[in-house]
C-alpha cells in the first residue's frame, strides 16, 4: 500500500501501475518534496576533501549499481550510492527501529526480489509494519526506454503490497531532469546519502576513496552476475547487516568477459562512452577511467577464482578509524 502525506493513495488498476506513477508525479505533496529536494546542495564525498569530514569519519556503506543493503543505525551512520542516470536508487527505512536499506535498480526485472530481499532485513514488515520511502533516479523524461519503466514496475510493487510505505520524495524522471548547453537531458543529482539515526536523505556523489571497499572487483561483480544463474533477477549480496561486514559473495566471469575487455581496451574515449553506456551525455568524468580500470584487472586476473580464493566470499571488516580491512580467506577459517 502506497501513503502520501499520511493518506492511502487511490491506485488506478486499469494501467499496470503506469498511471499509478503519472499521478504520484503530479500529487501535490511530492511535487512540493521534489521542489524542496532539489534546493538542497549537493554534497560531494573524498577522502581528500576537508568538507567531508563528516562522512569519512564516520562509518559509512557505499552502494554500487543492482547492489542493496539494509544497515542498522547503531552500527552505521551513513548509506549512500550514486552514478545513477538511467538507474534508480530506493530508500526504504522502518519506523519502528530505524533500519534502513537502500538499493541501486538497474532493470525492472530486479523490482520484485529485490523488493523482497531489502524488506527481509528490516524487521517486522508485516500489515501494520509503516516503511519511509524515498526514489530518486538519474533518469530524465526523456529516458523512457530505461527510466519510466523502471520507475512504474517500483511503485506498482509497492501499491500491490500488504506494507505501508509512506513515500516521502519522488525525484524521479522530469522532476530530476536539466538539460546541458547542447540540449541533451541530464539528471540534476545522480546520488543520494541516507542519515540512518535521522533517516535525512540528501543529494550527494562520492569519489574513489569514497566507495570502499573492494570497489573494482564489486563494479566487474555487476557484468559477471548477469551470465550466473545464481543472481538472475535479483539485487547482489553486499553487505552483513548483523556483523557490520561487507561480504562480497563469490561470482565467476568467463573468457568471453575477459576477451571482451581485451577488445574494449582499444577503444577511444568517446566510443567507450557509445558503447558502454546508456546515457552517454549524462556519465560523470570518471566512467571511461572507471571502465578502463576494470578492463585492466580482467585482463590481469582472467580467472576468477584467483580473486574469490577457494570460491570463497570476499570479507572485509571495519578497522579502528572506520575504514575497510580484508579479512584473508584462511584467517576466516581460523575463527
Amino acid at each position: 500500500m502506497i501513503f502520501v502525506g499520511g493518506v492511502l493513495f487511490e491506485r488506478n488498476s486499469t494501467n499496470q501501475g503506469n498511471c499509478d506513477l503519472v499521478a504520484l508525479m503530479t500529487h501535490p505533496v511530492l511535487v512540493s518534496a521534489s521542489l524542496s529536494f532539489k534546493a538542497i546542495p549537493e554534497k560531494k564525498f573524498s577522502t581528500s576533501d576537508a568538507s567531508s569530514d563528516e562522512l569519512t569519519k564516520s562509518k559509512h556503506v557505499y552502494l554500487f549499481q543492482r547492489e542493496y543493503a539494509t544497515v542498522d543505525p547503531m552500527l552505521v551512520d551513513f548509506i549512500g550510492t550514486d552514478e545513477a542516470t538511467t538507474c534508480v536508487g530506493i530508500v526504504i527505512r522502518n519506523r519502528n527501529n530505524g533500519m534502513t536499506s537502500v538499493a541501486h535498480l538497474d532493470s525492472p526485472k530486479i523490482v520484485d526480489l529485490g523488493l523482497s530481499q531489502m524488506l527481509s532485513k528490516l524487521g517486522d514488515c508485516g500489515h501494520d509494519t509503516e516503511l519511509d520511502h524515498t526514489e530518486q533516479t538519474g533518469g530524465s523524461s526523456e529516458q523512457k526506454d530505461h527510466s519510466f519503466p523502471l520507475c512504474a514496475k517500483i511503485i506498482k510493487a509497492l501499491g500491490k503490497s500488504v506494507v505501508k510505505f509512506h513515500i516521502q520524495t519522488l525525484f524521479v524522471l522530469g522532476h530530476n531532469t536539466r538539460k546541458d548547453t547542447a540540449g541533451n537531458a541530464l539528471p540534476i543529482f545522480s546520488g543520494v546519502l541516507v542519515e540512518t539515526r535521522t533517516g535525512t536523505v540528501i543529494p550527494a556523489t562520492f569519489d574513489q576513496t569514497t566507495r570502499c571497499p573492494d570497489e573494482i572487483v564489486r563494479r566487474i561483480r555487476i557484468s559477471g552476475s548477469f551470465m550466473d544463474s545464481r543472481w538472475r533477477n535479483k539485487l547482489l549480496e553486499t553487505y552483513d547487516t548483523q556483523t557490520d561486514r561487507f561480504i562480497i559473495a563469490p561470482c565467476s566471469w568467463s573468457s568471453r568477459l575477459v576477451r571482451m575487455a581485451s577488445f574494449l581496451q582499444q577503444f577511444p574515449d568517446s566510443e567507450v562512452l557509445r558503447t558502454c553506456s546508456t546515457s552517454p551525455f549524462a556519465e560523470a568524468p570518471d566512467f571511461v577511467h572507471n571502465q578502463r580500470r576494470q578492463w585492466d584487472y580482467l585482463i590481469q586476473h582472467p580467472n576468477w577464482k584467483e580473486t574469490f580464493q577457494m570460491e570463497e566470499a570476499r570479507i572485509f571488516t571495519r578497522s579502528a578509524s572506520g575504514g575497510w580491512i580484508m579479512v584473508e580467506p584462511a584467517h576466516e577459517a581460523a575463527d
